[in-house]
């Protein structure tokens, strides 16, 4: 594969962590101003019909049983998570599209950090969507890597 292709496999990828970070910033704002009781409320709503067909139906119940024990503690935990998450991502991907050379090795340690709390979490909740974030996760660092080695190439101050 040549350089032009892997740039612009590198920059589809950083985009995707950048419309990522951009929906993490939005939930935990989102998280910030609605209360426990609207989530809950709004859960109720969604899963309703479908708890009323189908009781048993293993999404809506969870789903149900989440929002009956989500507690403010628990909010605050995730806006804050998602903000500060979503914040230090969107820095990182500016800063990648601008090609600034500090933001090769500081999204390499962000994302592996990331990384490992992620597997962290994956060994508590067996989330697929766990598993598909911490792979994309290392693609888009592969393809970090590379582009951090070709532009100290071409620029080696």
């Amino acid at each position: 594969m040549d350089e032009r292709r892997i740039h612009q496999i590198f920059e589809i990828g950083v985009w995707f962590k950048g419309a990522h970070a951009l929906i993490e910033c939005i939930g935990g704002l989102l998280l910030y101003v609605v209360s426990t009781n609207t989530i809950a409320s709004w859960v109720n709503a969604v899963t309703q019909d479908e708890l009323i067909e189908d009781p048993n139906d293993f999404i809506a119940s969870h789903l149900s049983q989440m929002a009956t024990h989500f507690s403010v503690a628990t909010e605050h935990f995730y806006a804050f998570y998602l903000l500060s998450h979503g914040l230090i991502k969107l820095l990182l991907v500016i800063g990648l599209l601008k090609g600034k050379l500090w933001s090769y090795p500081a999204s390499l340690a962000a994302l592996g950090a990331f990384m490992v709390y992620q597997v962290y979490r994956y060994s508590y909740t067996h989330s697929f969507g766990l598993l598909v974030l911490t792979v994309f996760d290392a693609i888009v660092m592969v393809l970090i890597w590379h582009e951090w080695k070709v532009v100290r190439q071409h620029n080696p101050t």
